[in-house]
């Protein structure tokens, strides 16, 4: 496992890795399994070398269960393919896990065994309103399991307003949904807006609300916005600007380099 050890100290770029449908899920290709893992490294490496501070390996299976759960096969193939992530990446290059749609429990077994840094959490406290059905988080159950099998040092980044979460009947605000995740043991905060002004919005409510707590934009950050949202936010899930032929292709490490550029001249 390694130590997540930018969170809170620069700004971390995290190239999202999207994973075609693994093994175990309805829409998986029989065999191909090889393939899907020698991309994901192909990706894992062009983000290593272009100067991404990690990577979130993200399963894209089509159809999800709403539970905390995942099929045994889906999880092993998981697996594999971070171990081979972290194989092929620096000690200091940050591997995250995000079996979706919220099978925390299976992403922090993942990231604990195969040596992954931190999970990406869909819905850690209240619940969402997904395509599959209603997301309910088990914060206590997740919280049990992480410190049951060791993985207190993976750290978990929480989605609270997101295109993956939306607080359920909508009387909370961003900052509160952010307050439970932290009291029930985030590390930090993801989230985002299609609106580049209602993003910074968002960031600066957790902000007063929670001085110190780490915020990574969840997703909507490109070329062009990356300056104006970064310079608030501690970090960054990154994924169609920086692939080939836009979301799912492989990663251009050329596209990487120009990204971390200019969230590095930032830092300056």
């Amino acid at each position: 496992m390694r130590e997540f050890a930018t969170l809170g100290k620069r700004k971390a770029v995290l190239g999202m890795i999207h994973l075609q449908p693994l093994p175990g899920t309805p829409f998986h290709h029989e065999g191909s399994l090889p393939q899907i893992l020698d991309t994901a490294v192909q990706s894992a490496r062009a983000l290593y070398e272009g100067g991404a501070d990690g990577c979130l390996v993200q399963t894209v299976d089509r159809v999800y269960t709403t539970a905390d759960e995942s099929d045994p096969a889906r999880t092993a193939a998981m697996a594999l393919i971070v171990r081979a992530i972290t194989d092929a990446t620096g000690e200091d290059f940050q591997v995250g896990v995000q079996l979706m749609r919220n099978a925390l429990q299976a992403s922090l077994a993942v990231a604990k065994v195969a040596g992954g840094s931190y999970i990406r959490a869909g819905a850690l406290v209240g619940a969402t309103l997904s395509a599959s059905g209603l997301v309910q988080a088990d914060p206590l159950a997740v919280m049990e399991y992480r410190k049951k099998i060791g993985a207190m040092g993976v750290k978990v980044i929480a989605e609270v307003d997101s295109m993956h979460f939306r607080w359920f009947g909508g009387d909370k605000t961003t900052a509160e949904v952010a307050r439970a995740a932290k009291y029930v043991g985030a590390d930090a905060v993801s989230l985002c807006h299609p609106d580049d002004d209602t993003t910074r919005e968002m960031i600066a409510a957790v902000r007063q609300a929670l001085p110190g707590l780490p915020v990574i934009l969840a997703g909507h950050t490109h070329h062009d916005n990356a300056a104006r949202l970064l310079a608030a936010a501690d970090g960054a899930f990154v994924g169609t600007c920086l692939e080939n032929g836009g979301w799912g292709g492989t990663i251009d490490v050329g596209k990487v380099e120009a990204y971390v550029g200019i969230v590095r001249s930032l830092e300056s």
